[in-house]
C-alpha cells in the first residue's frame, strides 16, 4: 500500500531524518565546533570560535524586559537552621522514621 501522490508531495517538503537517507548522512545539532581535536585524545579550544555575548552596560533604562520578574523575593531555603543544611545525616533519619515508622 502506497501513499496517495498529494501526502507524498507533502512528505517530500519535511526535514530528512537519518531513517530517509542511506549511510553517510549526519544531521548535527547545529551547534558547530569550537576547537579541534588532538591526535593524543585531547581538545583544544580557538577562542576565535566561542560565542560571546555582549551585555548592555545599564540596564535600568533598558526598554527589553526579563522573562522573570525584577520584584521577585528570595524564597527561604528549607534547611535554614541547620548548619549542615541538606546533608544533615540527622534530619534524614528523622524523615525516614516520620514516614516510615519505627523498626
Amino acid at each position: 500500500m502506497q501513499p496517495t501522490a498529494p501526502l507524498l508531495r507533502r512528505l517530500r517538503r519535511l526535514a530528512l531524518t537519518t531513517k530517509q537517507v542511506n549511510g553517510g548522512y549526519y544531521k548535527g545539532t547545529g551547534s558547530g565546533s569550537m576547537g579541534r581535536h588532538t591526535k593524543h585524545g585531547g581538545y583544544i579550544v580557538d577562542y576565535k570560535k566561542v560565542r560571546t555575548y555582549v551585555v548592555p552596560k545599564d540596564l535600568k533604562d533598558f526598554k527589553l524586559t526579563p522573562f522573570v520578574t525584577k520584584t521577585m523575593e528570595p524564597l527561604k531555603g528549607f534547611f535554614e537552621g541547620d548548619p549542615k543544611g541538606g546533608l544533615s545525616g540527622e534530619r534524614y533519619l528523622d524523615r525516614w522514621k516520620r514516614e516510615n515508622g519505627m523498626d
